[in-house]
């Protein structure tokens, strides 16, 4: 079963939408297992040893951390990619790897992902640039999160993660609300009051920026 799982895997395909895909050695390629998920699957729990390093091929897989109070805060998000880098190295989880919609994701076995950096130069290079880019997409969501006021978040992530003032949305808004670290109640009231003060225009999961005003809160 795990043969034919391997074999399923089309390789140029997937290397053509993610380029880091493309650099995988042969014994990665070898060991990777196509895996389904469901959505509210959770794929790894916090505290666990990281056994396998997950990219995304389709869906969406959230790394999710819980306060104690039971508030949700997405770190990290990935519809196409990697996700959990940090566990490469990592003893344990410290955020759970929740399935957010139904997909497929590629299981590479921990040790040999680290082999193969270790013995891969192209692979490592490629990886690297991975990690750059997902620093970058990182520090805009801390610098979001950072931000004190519900209005303030939205408007930075539609700025930042969108085109021109607009996003169009392909997840539910209670997903949204939980990586704007926000509750979904909050963020409904907001984005209501910021329609009506024109501040923007929500038709549908299409929301554009029209005009921004000072002293949002």
């Amino acid at each position: 079963m795990a043969e034919r799982l391997a074999q399923a895997i089309d390789w140029a395909v997937v290397a053509a939408r993610q380029p880091v895909l493309g650099a995988l050695p042969s014994t990665l390629r070898e060991v990777a297992r196509l895996t389904p998920v469901a959505g509210g699957q959770v794929i790894a729990r916090r505290g666990e040893r990281p056994k396998a390093m997950w990219c995304v091929l389709s869906g969406e897989v959230q790394l999710v951390r819980t306060s104690r109070q039971g508030a949700e805060t997405v770190l990290q998000r990935s519809r196409e990619g990697f996700i959990a880098e940090a566990s490469l190295d990592a003893r344990q989880y410290h955020c759970d790897l929740v399935a957010v919609t139904s997909g497929q994701v590629l299981r590479f076995p921990m040790a040999a992902f680290r082999q193969a950096l270790d013995q891969d130069a192209a692979f490592r290079r490629a990886w690297i640039a991975r990690l750059a880019c997902e620093v970058r997409a990182l520090r805009g969501q801390c610098e979001r999160l950072g931000l004190k006021t519900a209005a303030e978040r939205i408007l930075h992530y539609i700025e930042a993660e969108g085109s021109d003032g607009t996003i169009t949305l392909t997840r539910p808004r209670k997903a949204w609300a939980a990586e704007l670290g926000l509750t979904h109640e909050v963020l409904y009231r907001t984005l209501r009051r910021l329609r009506e003060e024109g501040v923007l225009r929500v038709d549908g999961n299409r929301i554009v920026i029209q005009t921004v005003r000072r002293g949002l809160h």
